[in-house]
C-alpha cells in the first residue's frame, strides 16, 4: 500500500514498523511449516504468539494516534480516511496470521493425541480380563503384559510431550528477560540524559550571572566617566 511522502511524520515511522514486523511474522509462519512436530516447532509457537500479540498492540496503537490525529485536525479528513483504510489492511493481516497459526497449532494437537493413542487403560480392559473364564492363565498374563507395554508407551508419550512445553516455557522466559534487558538499558540512558540536561542547565545558569556582571561594570564605567565629565566643567 503506497504511502505520501509527509516528512518524518511518526505516525508513517511506526506504520512501516508494524508492516516489517508483519511479514516477519508471515516468515516466521511458513518456517513453522515445515518444521512439524519437533522442538524447533515449540520454539517457533511460542515466538510467534508473542509477536502476535505485539502486532496487535501497535496496529490498536497506530488507530488510537489516527483518531487523536483527526480530532485535533492534524491531517486533512481525507488523508484521515486514507490511514484508517491502512489500519484495516493491517487488522486483515493480523486475522489471516491467527487463522494460519491457529490451523497449524489445531494440527500440532491432533498430532499429540495421535501419540497418546487410545489405549483402553483401567476398569473396562480389566472386566474383559476377568469375564474371561475360559481363557487360560497364560493368555490372561498375555493380556496384562500387553496392557502394560500399552501403558508406557503412552507415558513415553506425555514425557515427550511435557519436554516440548518445557521448551516453550523457556523460549517464553528467554524473551522475558531479553525484554527486561531492553527496558532496563532505556531507563540507564534515560538516567543519562538527565545527567546532561542538568549539566548544561547549570552551565546556562553561570553565563546568565556572568552577563548580568558585565551590565553592572558598563553601568559603573558610565557613571564614573559623567562624574568626570560633569567635575571637568
Amino acid at each position: 500500500m503506497a504511502l505520501l511522502n509527509l516528512g518524518d511524520d511518526p505516525w508513517l515511522i511506526e506504520y512501516g514498523s508494524c508492516e516489517k514486523l508483519q511479514r516477519d511474522i508471515m516468515e516466521q509462519l511458513r518456517v513453522r511449516e515445515r518444521t512439524q512436530a519437533s522442538e524447533s516447532y515449540s520454539r517457533l509457537s511460542a515466538a510467534i504468539r508473542l509477536r502476535l500479540k505485539q502486532y496487535k498492540n501497535e496496529v490498536r496503537q497506530l488507530e488510537e494516534k489516527v483518531s487523536e490525529l483527526c480530532d485535533l485536525g492534524t491531517i486533512t479528513f481525507d488523508e484521515g480516511e486514507r490511514r484508517k483504510r491502512q489500519i484495516e489492511h493491517l487488522q486483515s493481516k493480523s486475522n489471516q496470521m491467527d487463522k494460519m497459526f491457529s490451523d497449524n497449532t489445531s494440527f500440532a494437537h491432533q498430532e499429540r493425541a495421535s501419540l497418546l493413542g487410545s489405549s483402553d487403560w483401567g476398569s473396562s480392559r480389566d472386566d474383559r480380563l476377568l469375564d474371561a473364564g475360559n481363557e487360560s492363565v497364560n493368555d490372561i498374563q498375555k493380556h496384562k503384559q500387553r496392557m502394560l507395554v500399552e501403558q508406557e508407551e503412552g507415558l513415553d508419550n506425555l514425557s515427550k510431550i511435557i519436554a516440548r512445553q518445557k521448551d516453550i516455557a523457556q523460549t517464553i522466559g528467554a524473551e522475558v528477560d531479553l525484554q527486561y534487558n531492553i527496558i532496563d538499558d532505556l531507563g540507564t540512558h534515560i538516567t543519562r540524559t538527565d545527567a546532561r540536561i542538568n549539566n548544561e542547565t547549570r552551565h546556562i545558569t553561570v553565563v546568565d550571572r556572568k552577563d548580568k556582571s558585565c551590565v553592572y561594570w558598563v553601568i559603573i564605567v558610565l557613571l564614573f566617566l559623567s562624574i568626570i565629565t560633569v567635575v571637568s566643567i
